[in-house]
């Protein structure tokens, strides 16, 4: 059988590093980021999915791509997709979309990308996966007192690495096309939770520190847009999405127990320790 050539965008970021590093071996990859940045296993691509002309080059002679949701124009590049021979595409959504509100601005970009997707004439998977253990690494530098918005909310957080194998089996046409897919951890965590495995790693005393929602809601404006601010106080002190629930999607897929946020962690302690600590 030939090796099949699939496109990974957004491939230097958590998600798509792990879809890059899960394909080595199976298919010719190419690495597809706004800067063209060198990934391991992978060539290099540079353009931005917002520039349809800027990337049209990576589509030529794929098999299949790997798609971030959230583009300004996602029917028109799955119309190119198709006009250059790709022949499957698995989007990487989020959970939010199950009986979400198309007036939240998260919720309404992952809705429109599913549609396209579904309605692009390509062999399509969804994965809807929960928040991402890798979101810790927003404490890097991580200090002794973390300081966290919605510490009360408990996530079932994945491993970029269980959503990289499941890409994988779908971006490799094994069976999975036409469906979509929940994707969670082994287990519902707190933002303690996690710091506390961390802490045990590293040999260190950490302690976490709720944020107060005003504060974290000015604080997060300076960040991001209004709308997307919403979007989380929508999401977590609203009720409009539940991240805590365990579905059993990935050990079903792959034939083991989905990686829990300790796995994640030791493989990436590395990131957390101050320079002073490095051997």
């Amino acid at each position: 059988m030939d090796i099949e050539t699939v496109v990974v965008a957004g491939a230097t970021g958590n998600v798509g590093t792990e879809v890059v590093r899960a394909l080595a071996g199976v298919a010719e990859v190419r690495a597809l980021s706004r800067r063209g940045s060198p990934v391991d296993g992978a060539t290099a691509m540079r353009g931005d999915l917002g520039d349809r002309a800027a990337v049209a080059d990576a589509w030529a002679g794929a098999d299949a791509v790997f798609l971030p949701a959230g583009h300004p124009d996602p029917p028109g590049l799955l119309a190119d997709m198709r006009a250059a021979g790709v022949r499957r595409v698995v989007l990487l959504s989020t959970g939010a979309v199950v009986g979400g509100d198309l007036d939240n601005a998260v919720t309404r970009f992952n809705v429109v990308s599913e549609a396209a997707v579904r309605d692009s004439g390509l062999e399509w998977t969804v994965l809807r996966p929960s928040g991402f253990a890798s979101n810790a690494l927003r404490w890097v530098p991580l200090p002794d007192v973390v300081v966290e918005p919605f510490a009360d909310v408990p996530v079932t957080v994945i491993d970029p690495a269980d959503i990289g194998a499941v890409a994988t089996r779908a971006l490799t046409g094994s069976g999975l096309g036409g469906r979509s897919l929940r994707l969670t951890g082994p287990e519902a965590t707190r933002p303690a939770d996690r710091l506390a495995v961390l802490g045990e790693l590293l040999g260190r005393d950490l302690r976490l520190e709720p944020e107060p929602d005003d504060v974290a809601r000015t604080r997060m404006r300076g960040v991001m847009p209004e709308p997307y601010v919403d979007a989380f106080f929508r999401f977590f002190r609203g009720g409009e999405y539940g991240d805590s629930r365990v579905m059993s999607t990935v050990p079903d897929l792959l034939g083991r127990p989905a990686r829990t946020f300790r796995d994640w962690a030791e493989v990436h302690v590395g990131a957390f320790r101050a320079d002073t600590d490095r051997p």
